[in-house]
């Protein structure tokens, strides 16, 4: 896999940041190893190709065969090889949802309700209050050595980004291209055995892909989902 640490986060919600930098991440800290351990989740809210804005769509009943391996994993990080790709996400191949569905958002907007920051900090605010499992899919950094968490100041820094859709990228981002190492985030909540999948793409990657994950076609040749606000 191209992503050299592909792996799933297991931990509970502490804190969290709303994106507000000119290449906004929204920020979670999330606690694992029973409490024990400290991670950040930096999640991609806005596109540094045009346009910025990312696709974005939410389950609030997400079933895979996928998560019914996931309750299992111990908190913390897991790397996730071909031996455990049982658990590996990919938008394309793992019918997961429907990417029709999916619409593009900007990172922040005038109103309530309609950008990613608050779309976010809904999930995990709820996730937070209710000591909801959260898996968070991407390729894990750090531990770093004697630096600290710029975002919430734990030491190591340590955690998960790349939590978006890791194929179908062309130009500088080509060499992140791989099948079965998607990004996402996962929400268990274990009281009521509800799940919820949050799913954040480009508007730069195709959706047509070999099993390299390299784009077979252009985005503007490859019918995956409309791609105007219609919606």
């Amino acid at each position: 896999m191209p992503l050299k640490n592909y792996s799933v986060l297991k931990g509970k919600v502490y804190d969290m940041n709303m994106g507000r930098s000119q290449n906004p991440h929204f920020e979670v800290h999330v606690k694992g190893e029973e409490g024990k351990v400290d991670y950040r989740i930096a999640i991609n809210i806005a596109s540094q190709a045009y346009p910025s804005e990312v696709l974005y769509f939410v389950s609030e009943d997400f079933h895979s065969e996928s998560i019914t391996f996931l309750p299992s994993l111990e908190d913390g990080i897991t790397k996730i090889t071909d031996d455990n790709r049982e658990i590996a996400l990919d938008y394309i191949r793992g019918g997961l949802f429907d990417s029709k569905k999916m619409i593009p958002l900007p990172a922040e907007l005038p109103g309530m309700d309609n950008d990613l920051n608050e779309k976010i900090y809904f999930y995990m605010s709820q996730a937070k209050e209710k000591a909801a499992a959260v898996y968070a899919f991407g390729e894990r950094w750090g531990p770093e050595k004697n630096k600290p968490d710029k975002y919430f100041g734990f030491s190591p820094g340590n955690g998960i980004h790349d939590i978006h859709m890791n194929q179908g990228n062309v130009g500088r981002w080509k060499k992140d291209n791989g099948i079965w190492q998607d990004g996402g985030i996962l929400i268990h909540f274990e009281d009521e055995n509800k799940w919820i999948g949050i799913f954040l793409a480009f508007q730069s990657q195709s959706w047509c892909t070999d099993e390299n994950g390299h784009a077979l076609k252009p985005v503007i040749e490859c019918d995956y989902l409309h791609t105007n606000n219609d919606y």
